[in-house]
Formats: structure tokens, C-alpha cells, sequence
């Protein structure tokens, strides 16, 4: 049994709604991951990933969650907590929107609201991994409160491990 609170799954910033995944989101979430440029995962695939996504906040009470803009009511990205390289106890912040989005603060905005959730569960810190060629995300971290802990790397290349005390 987790000694932390449940993070809430529904969240709402002035111009954005974050909320737990929908069958419908497969096509969107399958779109967006294939701006990475690995090549796009079939619908199916990305239906089992949300799946998995489902599963493991049912095990660890965090979740990642679509991003859709409030006027428009269109998926943009997602934002939430995971363990990824981390721990439940000390779990990641990750977030990712399609490139039409990027340059508006969605980002910011999606985070500081997960951020905010982080710390009505109770948790101590929060870790963020991040590409060493990814400097919008870095600037996002920065304003965040995020600071530099280590770099690693892995298939990818650098990781640049970030971090942030949580009140």
C-alpha cells in the first residue's frame, strides 16, 4: 500500500484539460508518436499502450494523461507523472505535444499542473530525463523549478537527469 495519495486524473489550467485516456485517443496518441521519426506505430499498438498506461496508474496511483486545448477540444500531447527511469516513490514528470503546438507554453502550462498534482499526493521530488538536444524542454524544466542533477546515457545518447524538492 502506497503511503502517497492518489494523483488526480483530472486536471484543468486556463487553457488546457488534462484527463484520462479514451479509446478515441489511439489515432491521436499514434499520430504524435510518430513525429519522433521512428516510424508510425499501428493503431493497435498504440491501443495496447494506452492499455499499459491504464494498468499501471490502477498499480501506482500516477498517471500520464492527453492534453486536449479547452476552446478547440483537440489532443495535443500528454503530460503526467511516470516512473520511467525512476520510482513510484520519486517518479518522473514527462510530456510531449505535437510540433503544431510547440511555442505557445502548453507545455509549461500542462507541467506546472502536473507539478501542483505531485504535491497534493505527498511526494518529496520529482525527476525529469531529457535528451541533450532537447533545449525547449529544458527551458520548460527551468521554469518549472527544475535543476540539473547528472547525465547518463543510453541508445539514444546523453540523458540529462533533472530534479526538483517538492514542498
Amino acid at each position: 500500500m502506497s503511503t502517497y495519495e492518489t494523483m488526480s486524473f483530472h486536471l484543468e489550467t486556463e487553457r488546457l484539460i488534462l484527463r484520462p485516456w479514451a479509446e478515441p485517443d489511439a489515432a491521436e496518441f499514434c499520430s504524435l508518436l510518430s513525429e519522433r521519426g521512428n516510424g508510425t506505430p499501428t493503431v493497435e499498438h498504440t491501443r495496447t499502450a494506452i492499455v499499459k498506461l491504464l494498468t499501471a496508474t490502477e498499480t501506482t496511483g500516477i498517471a500520464l494523461l492527453p492534453i486536449q486545448r479547452r476552446d478547440e477540444g483537440d489532443f495535443i500531447g500528454y503530460c503526467g507523472l511516470i516512473i520511467g527511469r525512476s520510482t513510484v516513490e520519486e517518479p518522473e514528470i514527462a510530456y510531449e505535444l505535437f510540433q503544431r503546438a510547440h511555442g505557445r507554453g502548453y507545455a509549461a502550462e500542462a507541467a506546472s499542473a502536473v507539478l501542483d498534482a505531485a504535491i497534493a499526493t505527498g511526494r518529496k521530488r520529482l525527476w525529469s530525463t531529457v535528451g541533450a538536444w532537447n533545449i525547449p524542454s529544458f527551458r520548460v524544466l527551468k521554469k518549472l523549478g527544475f535543476e540539473r542533477d547528472h547525465v547518463s546515457t543510453d541508445d539514444s545518447g546523453e540523458v540529462v537527469w533533472l530534479t526538483r524538492s517538492l514542498p
